[in-house]
């Protein structure tokens, strides 16, 4: 339900704005690149790296998976703080987990609305699992607990790809077809299984593992903010921790290719590192150099992330399925551009719409809550 925006004190206010605007930033690239006016005509940079390597687009989700673990250690450490006890606090996740899941498989069932082959993992399905996987690991350790666990999830996830043989095909393949996770989404999840790809789903089952420990690594860095330091040092620190994820990304992609498509280890502690350092940015130019006017539309955007996602999600779907996609944009759009900035042009003026919609929201001081 909506709720009137709160009035939190002057520290968490600063920190809210710079979290606010970077995740702001993320859904509306997000936006931008689930929605081109023609698939067949975009630009490189707005598309998915095939399969090893990476793009921009490829860093949208993991980053908003990493903030999530970020917002929940604000949350819960300030709900803890205020005395609320931590299985109160878990009921309160398990709940919330169960929403964001029940939305992602809304998302996915159109246009057949069939339980035979009806998608079960998905993006808001993963970010409902991370996060309840995360506010668990936070709610029952400290730092070294939560490094003990990225480190495990990581250490598990590689030994699964690199040594467990597949019937057919043996150990260690990491091509589209060979690899363990294709295996195991193939057998446990079959029909249920991502539609354009039919065997194996992006958001599948052993990938959620490493996608656990990025929400992890977003925990720490909500730690590191809640420390008592300098703004300065908060930042050092965070660009610190993100270049040394970055180049251990790196290292390990010589053995284990950084893909997003698998979640690789290299990938996880890549593009965390490339979090890492993003937020550090953004604490700097809102914080440092107070120019919070110039992230304003993003904040907007970034207050309600899970309400832009659907209604671009829905809205793309009625779009779709009525015709009157093609109908725009043919009309409106073909005519004036080339084919592949004509299909930009509609991506920007699609992602326009559903600020709109997030700033009525805003004008209107509401947040959803899920």
């Amino acid at each position: 339900m909506p709720h009137p925006l709160p009035a939190p004190n002057a520290t968490d206010s600063r920190r809210l704005v710079a979290l606010d605007a970077f995740r702001g930033l993320t859904i509306a690239f997000m936006v931008l690149v689930n929605d081109p006016g023609d698939g067949h005509h975009v630009y490189a940079p707005l598309q998915h790296s095939e399969w090893n390597g990476w793009t921009p687009t490829d860093v949208v989700f993991p980053s908003f998976v990493w903030i999530v673990g970020v917002a929940l250690t604000l949350s819960l450490a300030k709900r803890l703080a205020a005395g609320v006890s931590r299985g109160a606090l878990f009921r309160r996740a398990v709940l919330r987990a169960a929403i964001l899941y029940l939305l992602g498989l809304a998302v996915y069932a159109a246009p057949a609305f069939s339980l035979s082959s009806q998608r079960l993992l998905g993006v808001l399905q993963r970010i409902a699992i991370c996060y309840l996987a995360a506010a668990a690991i936070y709610l029952t350790t400290k730092l070294r607990g939560q490094i003990a666990w990225i480190i495990g999830l990581l250490a598990v996830y590689w030994v699964l790809m690199a040594w467990v043989p597949v019937p057919g095909y043996g150990a260690g393949r990491l091509d589209m077809e060979g690899n363990f996770a294709h295996y195991i989404d193939r057998i446990v999840l079959g029909a249920h299984n991502y539609h354009s790809t039919k065997t194996w789903d992006p958001e599948g089952i052993v990938s959620t593992l490493p996608a656990i420990a990025t929400a992890l690594f977003g925990v720490i860095c909500g730690d590191l903010l809640r420390l008592k330091s300098a703004l300065k040092q908060k930042v050092v620190w965070m660009l610190i921790a993100g270049v040394a994820l970055i180049v251990a990304g790196e290292i390990c992609n010589l053995w284990l290719p950084i893909n997003k498509k698998l979640w690789t280890t290299s990938f996880t502690l890549f593009m965390a590192g490339l979090d890492f350092v993003l937020l550090a940015a953004f604490l700097w130019l809102v914080d440092g150099l107070g120019h919070k006017r110039m992230v304003k539309p993003l904040v907007i955007i970034g207050l309600n992330p899970i309400t832009v996602y659907m209604l671009s999600e829905l809205l793309d779907e009625a779009l779709d399925l009525s015709g009157l996609h093609g109908v725009i944009y043919h009309a409106l759009f073909q005519p004036i551009a080339s084919p592949i900035n004509a299909s930009l042009l509609w991506a920007l003026a699609y992602t326009g719409l559903m600020f709109l919609a997030a700033w009525v929201m805003y004008k209107r001081g509401w947040v959803v809550r899920v």
